[in-house]
């Protein structure tokens, strides 16, 4: 029996279709290059079955396999861009979120200070 990762068990539905495709697209790559299952698994250095289940998309072919498979197509420079930061919507929402929180604190401390300012011009003139 095979030990299997919860994290592959509990996978966004989203990553399984993306890895269902890239698996595919990879399939239709080395089919376009007229090359054997064998063939193509003896270049990447893995048995059939692994190329077999890395065409099917599953999640549990290592990184560096579905790497390779990348590098024979010409592929393997966009890996590179994948998790850029610029790209990262999570940590641009919370960069945003911050700064609007920051935004509200100077108009709350800017306007606290333009009431402490007008308090001290009203008050009277001590005797």
């Amino acid at each position: 029996m095979t030990k299997t990762s919860s994290a592959l068990n509990q996978m966004p539905p989203s990553t399984l279709a993306a890895l269902a495709q890239m698996g595919a697209d990879l399939a239709v790559a080395r089919l376009r290059r007229k090359e054997s299952l064998k063939a193509w698994a003896q270049r990447l250095r893995v048995s059939v079955p692994t190329l077999m289940r890395l065409e099917a998309g599953e999640p549990s072919v290592s990184m560096g396999v579905l790497a390779t498979a990348l590098w024979m197509i010409g592929r393997d420079a966009a890996l590179a861009t994948l998790a850029t930061p610029k790209e990262d919507r999570g940590a641009l929402e919370l960069d945003v979120r911050q700064a609007e929180a920051l935004g509200q604190a100077r108009v709350r401390a800017a306007a606290k200070t333009k009431l402490s300012r007008q308090a001290k011009e009203i008050k009277p003139a001590g005797p």
